[in-house]
């Protein structure tokens, strides 16, 4: 038989052994009785296999060593969907790839309609991606990439609502065609940048050519202008030169007569007789110019006379009033033209439209009708 204490001591030992088993397992109990959710997070609880409740953030009491949970998050989430090829409607093979952006709107219903939401909805993304692309033209797929995903979230609204998920945002990353469709576009580009550089080096030249010509024809109008108020100019000189040389004729025509006829009374004093027959001329031209018989204006030596000042009736018949009125309106035409022709050369200058040359060049040929009429003036005068 055993000791007494050899037993009393196994049975201490047993009973401690028992005890801190229990004691474990009251530990583990209470470890998996308690369960502590993310703020950001739900935890669908199921109980012996059965779904009993959604756990909300915080410290919740499950059933220790019979219910297990499944985590949700439930914040926007990015899913990444693989590059997937497909024809377009006109038959031009393309590559694309996304990004779907979701968010678990009701965590009961991911957990009990859909094995993995997240491998669901990125399958789905990829079959309405090659469908969406093959439904529209080449140059739509790279034009209207906003349109691509609208469809391409438009699609997933409606399955993704049944599994509780949320479709936020689809975005198209990169659609590419094939490597000689890419080849025929760099070409087409190319051409298309050759013909439009043509076209404008074309309008350019245009341009170019008909501003030359502009200039050229503004230039010989200014140059016309200016010969023709050159020569209006100078045949209103060789007018007045004319008149001039005609009032110099007479009036040395006049000087002439007194000489000639002083000549005549100083043979007339010598001769004996007391009776004198004068002509009128001569009569008239010793009243105006009485003052040389009073010998006032005789030098000491007798030979030669000082000019005297023209009265008012000696200057009408010259016609110097005329003349210098002709000249004053001449200097004032030629200024008047000289200013009409710098606004107009100032005007091409500047590149003004040929609109406003055209009323400068109207307003120098209003001006040079002024000439004309002197011209007329001098030649009634003349007459």
């Amino acid at each position: 038989m055993v000791p007494e204490p050899i037993l009393l001591q196994a049975a201490a030992q047993l009973g401690l052994v028992i005890g801190a088993l229990v004691l474990g397992v009251v530990i583990l109990a209470l470890l998996s009785a308690i369960e502590i959710v993310n703020a950001y997070e739900k935890r669908a609880l199921t109980v012996f296999g059965e779904y009993r409740k959604l756990l909300e953030p915080g410290i919740n009491a499950v059933p220790p060593f019979v219910s297990k949970t499944y985590t949700f998050d439930m914040r926007t989430q990015t899913i990444d969907v693989p590059r997937q090829e497909a024809i377009t409607r006109d038959n031009s093979p393309v590559t694309a790839d996304a990004v779907v952006y979701i968010r678990v709107m009701d965590a009961k219903k991911a957990f009990l309609e859909v094995d993995d939401y997240k491998t669901a909805v990125s399958n789905l993304a990829q079959t309405t991606l090659r469908a969406v692309l093959g439904d529209m033209e080449l140059d739509d797929t790279l034009n209207k990439r906003q349109e691509i995903n609208a469809r391409i979230r438009t699609e997933l609204d409606e399955p993704t609502d049944e599994w509780g998920i949320r479709v936020e945002s689809v975005e198209v990353r990169e659609v590419n065609p094939s490597k000689d469709v890419q080849r025929a576009m760099e070409q087409q580009t190319s051409a298309e940048r050759k013909r439009r550089a043509m076209i404008l080096e074309a309008q350019g030249e245009r341009r170019s050519a008909v501003e030359k010509a502009q200039g050229d024809k503004q230039s010989n109008i200014i140059r016309a202008q200016g010969e023709k108020q050159s020569q209006i100019l100078e045949a209103q000189g060789d007018a007045i030169s004319t008149v001039l040389r005609a009032r110099s004729a007479e009036s040395m025509g006049e000087r002439a007569v007194i000489d000639r006829g002083m000549d005549t009374l100083a043979e007339i004093g010598q001769s004996e007789s007391t009776t004198f027959v004068l002509p009128q001329e001569l009569s008239s031209l010793v009243g105006r110019y009485g003052k040389h018989l009073t010998g006032s204006d005789v030098k000491e030596d007798g030979t030669e006379l000082d000019s005297l000042e023209f009265d008012a009736e000696t200057r009408e018949l010259i016609g110097l009033d005329d003349i210098a009125e002709i000249i004053g309106e001449i200097d004032e035409e030629a200024e008047m033209d000289l200013e009409a022709m710098e606004q107009q050369a100032q005007a091409i200058k500047e590149g003004k439209d040929a609109t406003e040359i055209a009323e400068a060049g109207e307003n120098v040929e209003v001006e040079e009708e002024l000439p004309g009429e002197t011209d007329g003036g001098v030649d009634a005068e003349d007459a």
